[in-house]
């Protein structure tokens, strides 16, 4: 079976998605581009690797990329259980303005405790977040998005860098899954 056969619509085309990106690395370049501190994106994988990348060939300013892992989800639904896997190189971000990279904000759990992280642990003098798809009728836990992309409604979404058990990830598109691919 071909992905296609599994989309049930594109609900974010390709061209919305790349008129995104550069909106959204506009207003991270002009709120970064004066600065004093250093600039470190930091994506959260794997679903903000294809966002971020296109994020990265947008911005015109001095920055440093950096990657975490985290997680909190299972199959279709978060879990609620936060697991870090994997932390930024640097050890102190007192020196930098971080901005993490995320492909989709949905209960707020697991963004909520990375941002804390951040800032209280890892010491960031700034941490702004920019999400390309933000699921509000999901939250749990008020996060605020610095830089958003879509809203979108409650459904299960793949493509671009986002997933379902590892596939779809490389769809140009954001499209959603048919009910029969994960429900049984």
């Amino acid at each position: 079976m071909n992905y296609e056969e599994c989309i049930e619509k594109v609900l974010v085309s390709e061209e919305e998605i790349k008129a995104a990106v550069e909106r959204l690395a506009g207003e991270i370049e002009r709120d970064f581009k004066d600065s004093d501190k250093k600039l470190l994106l930091i994506g959260i994988l794997k679903g903000s690797v294809v966002f971020m990348a296109d994020i990265l060939k947008k911005l015109n300013i001095p920055l440093e990329t950096d990657y975490i892992k985290v997680s909190s989800y299972g199959g279709t639904s978060s879990s609620g259980h936060i697991k870090l896997k994997a932390e930024p190189d640097r050890e102190d971000l007192s020196e930098y303005n971080v901005v993490v990279i995320e492909d989709i904000l949905d209960t707020g759990n697991t963004l909520s405790w990375l941002l804390g992280h951040l800032k209280d642990d890892l010491n960031a003098t700034t941490v702004k977040l920019c999400v390309l798809f933000n699921k509000p009728s999901r939250r749990k836990k008020e996060v605020k998005i610095d830089y958003e992309g879509f809203e979108i409604p409650d459904e299960f979404i793949v493509g671009y860098g986002l997933d379902y058990n590892e596939l779809y990830r490389n769809l140009p598109y954001v499209g959603v899954l048919k009910p029969f691919v994960y429900e049984g």
